[in-house]
């Protein structure tokens, strides 16, 4: 990766001008992915899925950068959701998938193999189906049957990623539909208010992360600069910020293009201070190292904490996160933290994602890389066929 370019990030103008396919753009209209989805839930027919009853247990189908949908569901319905929540990205569908089960099959093309195998064993065995998919698809074909549910995406994200589809930039577009059908479910809490809030908070964010703010009142700027030349470690305080992890290693890959771990605590906590005393952690400056005629340093971790608002963090898991904060300081390893301001979970969590989304496209974007296609992913596609 190229040097960032700090003068770059300061000029929106020229910001805008580096990102053709409008990346940044796309992010800010995150809020109107929400609204947009909301309404074109309701004219699918989402808040009629419970009529039948609750499903015995639900499938969520979901690929490559749509399978955070599964991840923030996961979180969202905690380990007392009342039916079986399962998350999968292909291979087969589980044996026991029938007639009394629902799958969510998501997919922003609506012809990512993985999603599309399952609904369509899925609908083959009996089972009902929900599809977020664009329409014309053969996902969207195998939701529109009769008894299923299909909803494409927003209007908007159609319009501005004609030619990309990714579902980097609509996550909010996939999210919503799915998301509504589990509140009809009675499987996670978020009613039309609730999603209003999120709206709103996108909006908040996208305001507050704007291409014309400068670097020291840009927080999303800010972690560009920070993550810039390191190896991220992306470490959740606890289950719901897990999916933001997960979310933020996975657009710091695909945008960036920089390699980056998960993890949430406090399960990895001992994983990920083992990596500070390892060859990627800081050592000791040599006084006498010559720049010019040694070259470079190597890079160095670079820990990123995503914090849930704090009355919202159990006593225990605060103090797990704040001794991983310190030992990573004593270590010599540089720590950033993103902490969500107050709010219901969801209003949280996509806050928290909003601003490692668009660090990861200023990151791109002062690095000299196009955050919106990857010649290497294009080239991987070719070769499979």
């Amino acid at each position: 990766m190229n040097a960032l370019d700090e003068t770059l990030l300061g000029d929106g103008d020229a910001l805008t001008a580096a990102d053709p396919s409008g990346v940044l753009r796309s992010l800010a209209g995150a809020g109107a992915q929400v609204r947009e989805a909301v309404e074109l839930s309701a004219g699918a027919g989402t808040g009629r899925l419970a009529e039948d009853g609750r499903p015995r247990a639900v499938v969520v189908a979901a690929l490559g950068g749509a399978s955070v949908v599964a991840d923030v569901l996961t979180s969202l319905a905690g380990r007392s959701c009342p039916v079986p929540l399962v998350a999968r990205r292909g291979g087969p569908l589980p044996s026991w998938v029938g007639p009394l089960d629902l799958v969510v099959a998501v997919s922003m093309s609506g012809r990512a193999p993985g999603p599309l195998a399952l609904a369509t064993e899925a609908a083959r065995r009996g089972a009902r189906v929900v599809t977020v998919a664009a329409d014309g698809s053969p996902l969207a074909a195998l939701g529109a049957r009769p008894g299923n549910v299909h909803v494409p995406p927003a209007r908007g994200v159609r319009a501005a990623e004609a030619g990309t589809r990714s579902s980097r930039v609509s996550l909010w577009s996939l999210l919503t539909p799915v998301l509504l059908a589990a509140h009809a479910l009675d499987l996670v809490r978020t009613p039309a208010p609730v999603l209003a809030a999120v709206a709103d908070r996108l909006d908040a964010e996208a305001e507050t992360c704007r291409p014309w703010s400068e670097v020291f009142v840009n927080p999303a700027k800010a972690l560009a600069v920070e993550l810039s030349g390191a190896v991220p470690v992306v470490l959740a305080d606890g289950d719901l910020m897990a999916a933001a992890a997960r979310r933020t290693a996975s657009v710091l890959a695909r945008t960036a293009r920089v390699p980056a771990v998960a993890g949430a605590l406090p399960d990895d906590a001992s994983e990920v201070v083992a990596t500070f005393g390892g060859p990627f952690a800081a050592r000791p400056e040599d006084v006498f190292a010559d720049p010019f005629l040694d070259g470079p340093t190597g890079p160095r971790l670079q820990l990123t904490l995503l914090r849930d608002a704090p009355a919202a963090v159990p006593d225990a898991e605060r103090v797990v996160a704040d001794a991983v904060a310190r030992t990573a300081e004593d270590a010599g390893v540089r720590v950033s933290e993103v902490v969500a301001e107050p709010g219901e979970p969801l209003v949280r969590l996509a806050q928290v994602i909003a601003r490692t989304d668009f660090a990861a496209a200023y990151l791109a974007l002062a690095s000299g890389t196009d955050p919106a296609a990857s010649p290497q992913v294009a080239d991987l596609r070719q070769r499979l066929g």
